[in-house]
């Protein structure tokens, strides 16, 4: 989350009467993310989000990400819903940006995730996957192979100010793995960005999943080699394979995986490695001036790449084979 764009007392009050919510409150903007612009709404009727789309996210995938929230929300799990307004609309238009109200979720992210709380995460995401499968609106994983190259190109000019040789380096990279990108594996709705701050607790229970601006079709054990980046690397850049197989117990106590995704999870977490590397250099490099956001590191992913590349089967990440 992050605040690119400005919005104006007038057109929010103006906005927030086309729903059944009563009136503005307060509203103040949240500055964590690179993604979307994004306040806090408080109105008659509680605290929302607020959030205009920005950046990579296209106006024709709202409906998926939207619906796909009340979606899942209506089949138990917990996650954040879009408000429709007056007119039945999940999304409208907001200083000259496509923009929807989210209800809030309570709950707190975890900085420093442990052990019971991968478990819980890959559980969480396991059922995602389930609850998802009668979802019927589909949506291709912009991020993909295709999704890479282009952002090789956008970046292959300043990497070398990043670090010296990245550009070669990601050029070799994005040559293997298109030369050994699985493809047959058990396939449907994805979060595809289920970091530790999309991810709510209250105590020490899990209280929703939110963000799901990635969310698209694609491999469920992709989706899970996300996550084993995302949860399980610590401060100094090494791999936990404690929380490794705390997460994948998780995931696998509510859908077994297959054989197949079981072997090709390392090359998985590489790709997923390197899909992280790519966003975060090309974010490093193209943050709007004046804009409220902290760009992330993109050399945490370089680093967790150099480990996925030394990985042999998945017992490297804890899967007790």
């Amino acid at each position: 989350m992050a605040v690119y764009t400005e919005i104006g007392e007038d057109e929010l009050e103006a906005f927030v009467a086309g729903y059944d919510l009563g009136k503005v409150l307060s509203f103040k903007g949240i500055a964590e993310g690179v993604e979307n612009s994004n306040y806090l709404l408080v109105t008659d009727s509680g605290p929302f989000i607020l959030t205009l789309y920005e950046k990579r996210v296209e106006e024709s995938d709202l409906p998926f990400f939207l619906g796909l929230m009340n979606h899942l929300s209506a089949r138990g799990e917990r996650c954040p819903t879009a408000v429709a307004d007056r007119d039945g609309r999940l999304h409208s238009r907001l200083a000259d940006r496509p923009a929807a109200i989210i209800t809030f979720l309570q709950g707190v992210w975890i900085r420093r995730p442990r052990r019971q709380h991968c478990t819980a995460v890959g559980a969480a995401l396991a059922r995602l996957h389930l609850a998802a499968a009668d979802f019927e609106v589909r949506r291709r994983n912009a991020l993909a192979l295709d999704g890479w190259a282009r952002l090789v190109a956008a970046t292959a000019d300043h990497a070398d100010d990043v670090r010296v040789g990245l550009a070669e380096d990601i050029a070799d990279e994005m040559e293997h793995l298109r030369a050994r990108w699985p493809s047959g594996l058990p396939q449907g709705v994805i979060h595809a960005d289920l970091f530790p701050d999309n991810v709510f607790f209250l105590g020490e229970e899990l209280s929703g999943l939110i963000d799901f601006y990635f969310a698209c079709n694609d491999m469920f054990a992709y989706d899970l080699a996300i996550c084993l980046n995302a949860w399980c690397f610590e401060a100094d850049r090494s791999f936990n394979v404690t929380k490794g197989k705390a997460l994948l117990d998780g995931y696998a106590a509510v859908r077994p995986l297959g054989q197949e995704e079981i072997e090709a999870l390392p090359l998985l977490a590489r790709g997923a490695a390197f899909r992280f590397l790519l966003t975060r250099l090309n974010d490093w490099l193209s943050v709007p001036e004046g804009a409220l956001v902290v760009p992330k590191d993109p050399m945490e992913f370089h680093a967790r790449l150099r480990f996925h590349r030394d990985a042999e089967s998945a017992a490297a990440y804890g899967f007790s084979l």
